[in-house]
Order: C-alpha cells, then structure tokens, then sequence
C-alpha cells in the first residue's frame, strides 16, 4: 500500500440515496499515486454507482470527492471535464464506436480535446495500440476483431490523453484465462514505473489479486473490508471469505427479499398478470 504517496482522490462520507434506500452509505477512502486500488463486491453492492461519482456522472445525495485535490461534486459540467482530461476510462463493453475504425476509435479523445495534427494524432493511435499489442489493426473495423482485442481497443483509447489516473469498469468481464492475464499485465505494466494510478471496479478474484495494491469489498452499501491483498485474503469477515472463495452458502445470500425492494419508492407494482394480453399465443 501506498499509504505515504500523493493522495489523488479522496472520498469522504460520500451518500447516495434512491427514494429512501441508500445504495452508498457513508463511504470514505483514499487513493494515492502510483496503486491500483480495486473495489470489489457482489452485483448490485453499489460498485459501478461509486465509479460514477468518481468520474463526476453521478451527484450524491451528500459526502463528498475530491480528484488532484479539487472538490468535483459540486462542479458544473465544464469544469468535470476539465478534470476528466486527466482521467481515462475503459468501459466494461469497451463502448467502442462499430461506424469507426479501430484507429478511429483511438485517435476521438485526441480530435476532441487537443488541437494536434493529424500526423501528430497518427502517430500517438499508432504508439497506444503498440502499447495494447494491436500493431497494424488501425484500419479493422469493431465486429473484425474479437472481444478481447476490444477490451485492449479501449485501454488505447483511454490512454490517448496519457492520463494521470485510469479507471477501469470490468476489464475482465467475459474474457478468457489468458485474455484476462494479458488485459492484467497491462495494467500493472502502465502503474510500475510509471506516475499513473488505477481504480479498478471487478469481481473476478483471480484478477484483482493478482494486480491489487491495496483493495475494497462493498456490501450493503458500506464498505465490509479494505486493506491490502493479503489483508483481505487472511480477512476474519465471513463476508469476504464467502465473496473471494465464491462459496454459495454464507451471510450473502442468494435471493433479495421483498421488504428490500419495497424501499424503491420509484418502483410500482406490476402484476405478471397484467402482461398476459401483451402476448398472442399460438394457434393451429
């Protein structure tokens, strides 16, 4: 853990509520430069809506985060962005463009957010894909490559800008073993060595522990644990336990009960029944 580097993003008692559930409740930590911090959790623990306010698309209901030191929760949009030039993003889809090429894709951060030429942007799309290992593949097209290649696409493109701090939704998601060792190597190849730091949102295990300098588990919209990797690994928690061995039976259940969902004041009822005369059944 990095504990004694330059604090890039501070989050403090962050909120944030649907109707009368908190999905976040009361969160705080810090990321300093250099770490890959992962923040891990069950589906629905409220990890892709932290990542949100991280990145300044999502407002809480209080609390606050800081990014290089300035309070982004209360900025307009203009100056988010201003801050987001020093972040890059890989989606969990990648989120590449199928009307553009793969060069394409790579060189829009640059053509929207620099007044650099068109050989000077050439030039950079060629280093970034180098970087990813995709050589020469400019001029494919999205649906020409495969999902792993996609995934490593969108790492170019989110380094266009070299930014100073990456977040990553997902990296892994849907790739194989050794598709994921490579989305993996890469990460931990831009952070060693380097002034970049990353957040990585993802619940593959293997993954996480293999590049985590120090990690989060979220549930029940707090956070459960944090510490470093084998902090978590020799955790007592039950929670955790049960989360990194993915042992079915344990404090997290498998079924959400209804007096969960009742609190969704934005939720109607809507009998199955209702739906019947939506669909035609066949006759002979």
């Amino acid at each position: 853990m990095n504990s004694h580097g330059e604090t890039i993003i501070e989050v403090n008692d962050l909120v944030r509520r649907f109707g009368d559930r908190a999905v976040l409740n009361n969160i705080s930590f810090n990321v300093h430069r250099g770490e890959i911090l992962v923040i891990m959790g069950g589906s629905g623990c409220g990890k892709s809506t932290l990542l949100r306010h991280m990145i300044g698309s999502m407002k809480p209901t209080s609390g606050s985060v800081k990014i290089f030191g300035e309070e982004i929760t209360a900025m307009k949009e203009r100056e988010v962005e201003r801050v987001r030039l020093r972040l890059g993003m890989l989606f969990q889809s990648g989120a590449l463009l199928a009307s553009l090429t793969v060069g394409e894709n790579v060189a829009l951060p640059l053509m929207q957010h620099t007044k650099k030429s068109p050989d000077e942007i050439e030039r950079i799309v060629r280093q970034r894909l180098e970087m990813v290992g995709l050589t020469g593949f400019e001029d494919l097209k999205p649906d020409e490559i495969s999902g792993g290649m996609k995934k490593r696409v969108g790492l170019a493109r989110a380094l266009a800008l070299d930014p100073e701090l990456l977040f990553s939704d997902e990296p892994t998601s849907g790739l194989d073993p050794i598709m994921t060792a490579v989305v993996d190597q890469l990460t931990l190849k831009l952070t060693q060595g380097s002034h970049m730091t990353a957040v990585v949102v993802s619940h593959d295990m293997t993954s996480a522990f293999r590049i985590a300098t120090r990690m989060i588990m979220l549930g029940h919209g707090s956070i459960v644990a944090q510490g470093t990797p084998d902090e978590i690994r020799n955790s007592s928690n039950p929670e955790v336990q049960q989360f990194i061995h993915g042992e079915p039976d344990g404090p997290i259940p498998l079924n959400l009960s209804q007096e969960e969902h009742k609190d969704h004041s934005h939720v109607k009822p809507r009998p199955f029944f209702r739906a019947r005369g939506r669909f035609h059944r066949k006759t002979g």
